[in-house]
């Protein structure tokens, strides 16, 4: 039986446009507000540069860092953070994670496709990591409308 191969990773695009960074925003930031949650909400195109930072009131002052992050994470490696959370998760090889630098391996991050490429990323924190991406699904969502 042979192995299967890895999933394919979709190609980087052209930077997010901070129009559509918006609406990334706003759309995350209705799925918070619908589940009265505060969060931070940061955007970054797909070169890793942050586009929108987005602090709802009262959310603590160290999701700003985190958020950024998780969206860093996301579009450097072309994947959600919640496959390195899993794979942390795993244990065994998979924390050998834990030692790389300038990522996050908390759920929240999520690359932003346009047309099937990464145009940029959204992170998110403020609550628990599922809710951080459950909001950031919602942000993306709304670019693929």
């Amino acid at each position: 039986l042979q192995p299967s191969p890895p999933p394919a990773v979709p190609n980087y695009g052209a930077p997010i446009s901070l129009d559509a960074a918006k609406r990334a925003v706003a759309a995350a930031e209705a799925e918070a507000l619908a589940n009265q949650w505060s969060v931070t909400i940061a955007v970054v195109d797909s070169g890793g540069h942050l586009v929108v930072l987005h602090r709802m009131d009262q959310t603590h002052l160290a999701s700003l860092s985190v958020a950024q992050t998780k969206a860093e994470t996301a579009v450097y490696f072309r994947r959600p953070t919640r496959v390195f959370e899993e794979t942390v998760a795993a244990g065994g090889l998979g924390l050998r994670l834990l030692s790389m630098p300038g990522h996050c391996a908390i759920e929240g991050g999520v690359p932003l496709l346009v047309n099937g490429e990464i145009v940029g990323a959204i992170g998110v924190s403020g609550v628990q990591s599922v809710q951080d991406a459950q909001v950031a699904r919602a942000g993306a969502e709304a670019l693929r409308r």
